[in-house]
């Protein structure tokens, strides 16, 4: 059984305003529930020309306002760029007005370049995530009401009182978070879409180490893919020029408005710029429905996966809805492909 999520960067398409975006965004997620996919989560990214959001907390209220079953989080919250008091008290005040579908997923990068960083506060000279696992500490015991006595935030209470924090998750590209997670008890999303090779490494050692908690009592392990999705073997090639250009950009540092369909298509790329490509972690796997579906079994079979997270370099939102839908058709969601407990909510 295969329970497929989605992991959304609000892009802006070529010739969409933020507020079109936005509402591209929405539709992907209702689009998504209405298929049977378990959660869509929402980045923190800061100084993306192309990206509409930079905060994942304000998506997930719109999203989950206007949608009925999907969970939403965030994939995610950037914590060494917050104070983790502010988070606790904006997840539990998320839990408090949608009871039992949010989640919270958290990182250790600070999501953008350094200048960037120390414009939200985070000092240029220091190392990102130094303070991390305190940060990620703070945060737990706020959430829980169970900061130590004696602890100098012993008196404060994260508001709303009496409402739990979400279910947390550790994001992660490395072994770092991965056995953080472990040893804390928290679930873990790898990010193989940002590190592809070391999927199996990383999630191999999270269930190897993983001790229960009271929020997980086994593991739950997500592995997020950036996923290219066409209705026709050409149709694929060309989605393949348009995430080839979008990942050719990233990786050379233009962060600029995403290229258009047609400027991708005209785009002759060199062979330095093919070897630039070829040499990323970021990966990205493609083909129409029913290969993507059978890379999927394979990777999932191969790490262990409980769920698979899709993403997509893809900015495009029609061709984006149609992903899904199409991916959906693939696993049957509607007929099974995802466990739905009576109550209707994803096993």
């Amino acid at each position: 059984m295969t329970v497929l999520s989605i992991l959304d960067l609000s892009p802006v398409a070529p010739g969409r305003s933020t507020a079109e975006a936005i509402e591209d965004s929405v539709l992907l997620a209702q689009t998504a529930d209405a298929l049977g996919y378990h959660r869509a989560w929402y980045a923190e990214h800061h100084n993306f020309v192309g990206l509409a959001s930079g905060s994942p907390e304000l998506m997930i209220g719109h999203v989950a306002s206007r949608t009925q079953r999907i969970r939403v989080g965030s994939g995610g919250i950037m914590l060494p760029n917050h104070a983790p008091l502010r988070i606790a008290e904006a997840f539990k005040l998320l839990e408090a007005m949608h009871p039992g579908r949010i989640d919270l997923g958290l990182g250790r990068a600070p999501g953008t370049d350094g200048l960037t960083a120390s414009a939200m506060g985070r000092p240029m000279n220091s190392r990102s995530g130094d303070d991390y696992p305190d940060q990620l500490d703070d945060l737990i015991a706020f959430g829980t009401d169970s900061m130590p006595a004696g602890h100098k935030y012993a008196s404060i209470t994260a508001i709303p009182a009496g409402v739990p924090l979400p279910p947390i998750f550790l994001l992660g590209s490395s072994d770092f978070s991965a056995i953080q997670a472990a040893d804390l008890g928290l679930g873990y999303a790898f990010a193989a879409h940002i590190n592809f090779p070391n999927a199996v490494n990383a999630l191999s050692l999270y269930r190897s180490r993983f001790r229960p908690s009271a929020m997980f009592a086994e593991p739950r392990a997500i592995l997020a893919l950036n996923a290219v999705v066409g209705a026709s073997p050409e149709h694929v090639g060309q989605l393949r020029n348009v995430a080839d250009l979008a990942l050719l950009r990233l990786a050379t540092g233009r962060r600029g408005p995403y290229a258009t369909f047609d400027e991708a298509q005209a785009h002759v790329f060199a062979a330095q710029e093919r070897a630039i490509i070829a040499g990323l972690s970021m990966r990205y796997i493609a083909g129409e429905a029913e290969e993507v579906r059978d890379q999927i079994l394979h990777l999932q079979a191969a790490t262990r996966a409980d769920e698979i997270m899709l993403t997509s370099s893809i900015p495009f939102p029609e061709i984006r809805r149609r992903a899904i839908t199409l991916l959906a058709e693939a696993f049957a969601l509607g007929d099974g492909g995802v466990g739905i407990t009576p109550a209707g909510v994803a096993a």
